[in-house]
């Protein structure tokens, strides 16, 4: 069997047009140098671009056979005779921007070439589509739905009624969008579920009581949403996900949820309904916050916390219930300590 291959090895490139996207400065090497792919630290031969950011990998670095190395100033030492090295403020930013040069159909899986609707497709006559739109076989689009130029339904995704795509989007596979308003540029990556019902029942001895879900989900422009996550839409007011947010796979945000601009949430975040993200706030891996807290602008939860009250703006929180993480550690280390002494009684 050959090689699978999913994305075409870029054409070779000069260092100095590598580090014109990079924002680097070459301070080893001939500007015209080819590099010619990209590898890890470990894994390059003759011609790759590798970057380095983090120590851990010192080692790898060290022994490194790529072409130019992406660095750092406090690092540039540090790489080995025989290896270009371009300086740059943030090596893995600029990674990023050479890469998005190198392989742009990875910036958005959609294959090249014309725009389709598929005959195997069911798109109803109430439903609007702007020129540049595709439609693979399997999807579906209800009535009076609205889909901008460019954006890509993929195959199996189901756009219901009265739901508003922008331009340039792409749906993934098997996706669900209902009583969602997207803006431009949103990307959902396969299986994702956007405006379905909001959990809400109205608990009593006679048995629970649904509670009708009559808001919205409003994604704005360059958001980015993980596999398998889920976004239920309001129940008295809308679900909003501001622009640029970049959500991992297997999110759940609940009803009524703000979620504020240029925010991350990583793998297994649970946001309860009626919580407030402000912008810019980045929540670790499977973190849960409680409904109605507020989180204040720029704060940042490390993993496997559970937010229980609000908390303010620009801090660093961690923990059950999470806190400073000064308080966090000193109480972490604390314990320990009772542990230690405990044990050797």
């Amino acid at each position: 069997m050959s090689e699978p291959i999913f994305f075409d090895a870029p054409e070779p490139v000069q260092l100095s047009e590598i580090a014109a996207w990079a924002d680097a400065e070459i301070v080893r090497g001939e500007p015209g140098q080819l590099i010619s792919g990209v590898a890890p630290l470990e894994d390059a031969s003759a011609g790759a671009l590798v970057f380095f950011d983090n120590t851990a990998y010192l080692k790898q670095l060290e022994t490194t056979t790529a072409a130019a190395c992406l660095v750092a100033k406090r690092h540039k030492d540090k790489v080995p005779d025989g290896v270009a090295v371009l300086v740059c403020a943030d090596p893995y930013r600029s990674w990023a921007l050479v890469l998005a040069h190198l392989f742009p159909q990875a910036m958005r899986p959609v294959e090249p070439g014309e725009a389709f609707i598929s005959d195997r497709a069911i798109v109803d006559p109430a439903a609007t589509l702007e020129d540049g739109v595709t439609v693979e076989p399997g999807a579906v689009i209800g009535a009076g739905a609205e889909v901008g130029a460019g954006t890509v339904i993929r195959a199996n995704a189901v756009i219901g009624r009265g739901v508003k795509i922008g331009r340039d989007c792409v749906i993934g596979p098997n996706c669900t969008v209902q009583h969602s308003v997207l803006g431009n540029r949103v990307y959902l990556h396969p299986s994702v579920s956007c405006g379905q019902d909001g959990f809400g029942y109205a608990m009593g001895p006679a048995g629970h009581l649904k509670v009708p879900q009559v808001g919205r989900v409003i994604i704005q422009d360059d958001v980015e949403i993980g596999a398998n996550s889920t976004i239920d839409r309001g129940a008295n007011r809308d679900t909003m996900i501001g622009e640029g947010t970049k959500i991992d796979n297997q999110v759940q945000i609940g009803h009524n949820v703000v979620v504020g601009r240029h925010c991350v949430l990583v793998s297994q975040v649970g946001l309860s309904g009626s919580c407030t993200l402000e912008d810019f706030v980045a929540i670790g891996g499977q973190t849960g916050v409680r409904g109605h807290v507020t989180i204040g602008m720029g704060s940042q939860v490390a993993a496997v916390s559970v937010v229980s009250d609000d908390l303010p703006a620009g801090g660093r929180y961690g923990g059950t219930p999470a806190k400073p993480v000064k308080q966090w550690f000193r109480e972490v280390a604390a314990l320990r300590k009772l542990a230690e002494r405990g044990g050797g009684s």
